[in-house]
């Protein structure tokens, strides 16, 4: 999932999907050896690069950002085919720099560059001796973007149980094989080598063309994920890491959204305990009716969207995509109650649609060159989040699973949450029809023997739950190291100032918390 930092809106879909009350199947495919043992293929053309940093040369980047870009190769097992071009943006360290942090937002899907341009204030303290740098991974932001066009309104349709072609079995296996072709149509080349085993090998040719000997790194929500990977395939390249919100490592996607969907319908009662105290809540002014009236304003814009100033339509789960942002952070909360009421009572979808990001919606294939930041398809975040979770879990439901079990399938998503379900179920069936994902990070994310890094677990994080950090230090082994944050909210280090603190000294001067240490809450105040 991406790491809200900002009360500035952004259309940032939840990374983790829902349960199949099912036995997925699936033969294991050869494990990986680490990146630093194994016989290499001869990359030494990508390791010899330099980045080269200049001006942005966008209007809205701030003038003290730069930005600059990586050729890695598309496919490693064959560097000498098509190369893939990265976008990179840093902010210089303001004294003595003992070389770059690397940053991921998460995800998976999160673009980088737009997100440190936003939001950079949050690293301002690292400057005083990293350059602070993130990236637009592989299918993401700028970096050869991935696109399903209509194919993610082809794989809704495929559960939604109020069309008729939706009861018949064959159509919905139809649907969904249809949405599958047309996101690979529109994706490009790309497609195929997305996912964080690859993502990982690009972090490294990073760290050699920032002239880095060791890895710097600072990954929140899906970042953590990408860490791990990171840590399991280069454990000597390991300098200090922090994984902030920490991704689970063996539960398979289809494990994962029932609680997700959980803690989201638990966020969204929250706000709407929040909202009903305020004579303007969209949702009335009763505690009891107003989660009632969320449903019945998702299902409503679902049977009748509504226009949007693009021509476009706005759908009940296209209101979900932008609730589910909102509710990481409580400093949301007064813009998305004002973009609700601006969409119930005028119609008027512009609020809404400012949690969305992007330019033109349309899909562009780049060859592998940097796309300019205008022209990153509208969904970008939500295609390239289905592509790299489907391509880094190896299990996939059968037809035969499918169709016998949709109709549980939507009640216990139902169940698990009447707002979110759906759209959590659409998330794991859009990986049939794609080929089977890699169980390196399942089978071999383990024990990884790298320094120690930095854990951070919030109790009341309602997309990475606690428990995922505990299990994911576990299989990590002795590398790992917990810092136990009490607050809520989705990742610490912006939320948390005992956080951010005991993060910052560890990346700036190698000070270890005590694993198991802890931060108190810091008292919120919602505006």
């Amino acid at each position: 999932m991406l790491a809200k930092l900002s009360s500035r809106p952004a259309f940032r879909r939840c990374a983790f999907t829902g349960v199949l009350t099912l036995t997925l199947l699936g033969a294991g495919l050869p494990a990986l050896a680490t990146a630093d043992d194994r016989p290499q293929a001869d990359l030494s053309r990508f390791y010899r690069q330099k980045v080269k940093w200049a001006a942005c040369g966008t209007p809205d980047a701030p003038k003290d950002l730069q930005c600059g870009k990586v050729t890695v190769p598309l496919d490693y097992a064959r560097p000498g085919g098509g190369t893939l071009d990265l976008a990179l943006a840093r902010y210089r360290a303001t004294g003595k720099s003992r070389g770059s942090v690397l940053l991921n937002f998460g995800g998976p899907g999160g673009a980088g560059v737009s997100e440190l341009a936003s939001d950079g204030k949050e690293f301002m303290d690292l400057t005083n001796g990293y350059d602070v740098v993130t990236f637009d991974p592989r299918g993401v932001g700028q970096s050869s973007p991935v696109s399903c066009g209509e194919g993610s309104d082809q794989g809704s349709a495929a559960v939604d149980e109020d069309t008729t072609e939706s009861s018949d079995p064959k159509v919905v296996l139809k649907q969904l094989r249809t949405a599958a072709a047309t996101c690979a149509k529109y994706s490009g080349p790309v497609l195929p080598h997305i996912g964080t085993v690859n993502a990982s090998r690009d972090l490294d040719v990073m760290r050699q063309a920032l002239g880095d000997k060791k890895l710097n790194y600072l990954g929140f929500s899906y970042g953590t994920r990408l860490g791990a990977v990171y840590a399991a395939q280069f454990p000597k390249k390991v300098g200090r890491l922090v994984l902030d919100g920490v991704d689970t490592l063996t539960e398979p996607l289809s494990e994962q959204g029932i609680a997700g969907a959980e803690g989201q319908q638990t966020a969204l009662e929250d706000f709407l305990d929040w909202c009903v105290q305020d004579i303007a809540c969209p949702f009335g002014t009763d505690a009891r009716s107003a989660p009632d009236r969320a449903v019945h304003l998702v299902r409503s814009l679902d049977q009748d969207p509504v226009r949007t100033d693009f021509g476009d339509s706005f759908s009940g789960q296209d209101l979900v995509g932008a609730i589910s942002q909102a509710l990481y952070s409580k400093r949301m909360w007064p813009t998305l109650e004002r973009a609700i009421a601006s969409l119930v009572e005028d119609g008027d979808t512009r609020a809404i649609m400012a949690f969305s990001s992007g330019g033109t919606g349309l899909p562009h294939l780049s060859g592998g060159g940097i796309v300019d930041a205008q022209d990153v398809p509208l969904d970008n975040l939500p295609a390239a989040l289905m592509a790299i979770n489907c391509a880094d879990d190896p299990d996939r439901p059968t037809a035969e699973q499918i169709t016998k079990n949709l109709d549980g399938l939507r009640a216990r998503y139902e169940e698990a949450s009447p707002v979110f379900g759906r759209y959590r179920l659409t998330e794991v069936l859009m990986c049939y029809g794609r080929p089977r994902g890699t169980d390196y990070i399942r089978a071999d994310v383990k024990n990884v023997g790298s320094p120690k890094m930095l854990l951070v677990g919030t109790r009341g994080d309602p997309a990475t739950p606690y428990r995922w950090t505990v299990e994911t230090a576990q299989r990590l082994g002795s590398s790992a190291v917990v810092l136990d944050n009490k607050g809520e909210g989705h990742t610490g280090y912006a939320s948390s100032k005992c956080v951010h603190t005991k993060v910052d000294d560890f990346l700036l001067y190698g000070s270890l918390p005590a694993s198991g240490s802890s931060c108190q809450p810091d008292r919120t105040v919602v505006p």
